[in-house]
């Protein structure tokens, strides 16, 4: 039997003051897409506790322990020092800002999902995929290119 995959998880924050909610959503994602921790993947959490300079040495050892992917959460700097820790390992992150002028990324893509926004949240402009009544497909491609 293959070793399970492992899914590296680096927060700015520590367990107590991330919201619970936001974990919860993070592992709920998870299983939609198949995967549930201790099952068929495994979570390596580094939590920076508001220390900041302690991100570089945390990114690191989860480089080290060659995690399939990393989830840079919290917010800035953690995808910034992510990306300087690997070129090799998928980093999936939020952006508050542009992920292409940050140098995240070279390129994305916007509007390419297929899923709606719950209703009333969204207007659609001209062209949008949010216009299409097929929203049943996500695409295979992710929204950003990582660079």
């Amino acid at each position: 039997m293959p070793p399970m995959p492992v899914i590296g998880f680096l927060n700015t924050l520590s367990p107590n003051n991330l919201a619970q909610g936001s974990l919860d959503a993070f592992r709920q994602g998870l299983g939609v897409a198949g995967f549930v921790d201790g099952q068929n993947v495994s979570i390596e959490y580094r939590w920076a506790e508001g220390h900041y300079d302690r991100l570089p040495a945390l990114a690191a050892d989860l480089v080290r322990r060659q995690v399939a992917v990393i989830a840079a959460t919290g917010g800035e700097p953690a995808p910034q020092v992510v990306k300087a820790a690997t070129q090799t390992i998928p980093i999936v992150f939020m952006a508050n800002g542009d992920p292409v002028a940050s140098g995240l990324v070279a390129a994305a893509r916007c509007g390419s999902r297929k899923r709606p926004d719950p209703p009333g949240t969204r207007t659609p402009r001209r062209g949008s995929p949010f216009q299409n009544p097929s929203h049943s497909e996500l695409p295979d491609q992710p929204d950003v290119v990582s660079a």
